[in-house]
């Protein structure tokens, strides 16, 4: 487990962040930019999958490093691409969507935890929006995945994809898993493994996902990809 770190050793300690983008152009920028705001945080990485507008220009513009896939490969692939690309293991890995914008600000909630030794895993909690967006489908079946394969862990964000992670927990949990089965994997991977998970209360916010058709759709691909994702888990090596 890592020692608690003081303020000196602070500045010693590598932070990466990978962010997975797919037609982000107009979101993309605010987000790095308030990524790098953040002190404690040595380089933000831009997956770049397969977008077919400005995506990748908007974020090197914006400050980051871009790794740009030829094609679409889902958001699992993405990460996976974007941690084979590190040249140096970083101490804590952040994991953060595209479209946070400025309140990508607050992944500095997450990383204190991680940072004073008191969590190997910490997992951003949104808050509740205004009006109901889903069906709770996804939810519940992540849920109910982690609870029978992971152990006694009551996940409020279980599909939340705004982590920072420490190298050991890091080295437990991968490769990351396909698609958007990717973070319920990560929360199942590290219960196994003892890591210490808590989930962190902020403000972020993204943009919300509708009851429309393509809503639908999307929360479609979502179940299969945690269907999936259990399934593989179920029979994976503890």
């Amino acid at each position: 487990m890592q020692d608690r770190a003081t303020k000196k050793e602070l500045k010693t300690v590598k932070v990466v962040a990978l962010v997975p983008a797919y037609n982000e152009e107009r979101r993309i920028a605010a987000t790095v930019k308030a990524i790098l705001e953040i002190p404690e945080i040595n380089a933000v990485s831009v997956i770049d999958d397969g977008s077919s507008d400005s995506t990748a220009e908007a974020a090197r513009n914006a400050g980051a490093q871009v790794i740009s896939l030829a094609h679409n490969s889902g958001k699992g692939a993405a990460l996976q691409a974007g941690i084979d690309s590190l040249s140096q293991w970083p101490d804590i890995l952040v994991l953060l969507d595209a479209d946070l914008e400025q309140s990508a600000s607050q992944v500095s909630l997450l990383l204190k935890p991680v940072i004073d030794g008191e969590a190997d895993m910490t997992i951003a909690q949104f808050p509740k929006p205004a009006t109901k967006a889903g069906f709770g489908f996804v939810m519940r079946l992540a849920n109910f995945g982690i609870r029978s394969l992971g152990g006694p862990f009551h996940a409020n964000a279980p599909l939340s994809g705004q982590r920072a992670i420490n190298a050991e927990a890091l080295r437990c949990v991968l490769p990351f898993a396909s698609g958007y089965g990717v973070e319920v994997a990560l929360t199942i991977r590290a219960l196994r493994q003892g890591m210490r998970l808590l989930e962190v209360p902020t403000t972020m916010r993204h943009a919300a996902t509708g009851r429309d058709i393509s809503g639908i759709i999307h929360r479609g691909r979502q179940f299969l990809h945690v269907a999936l994702a259990l399934l593989r888990l179920a029979f994976e090596r503890r």
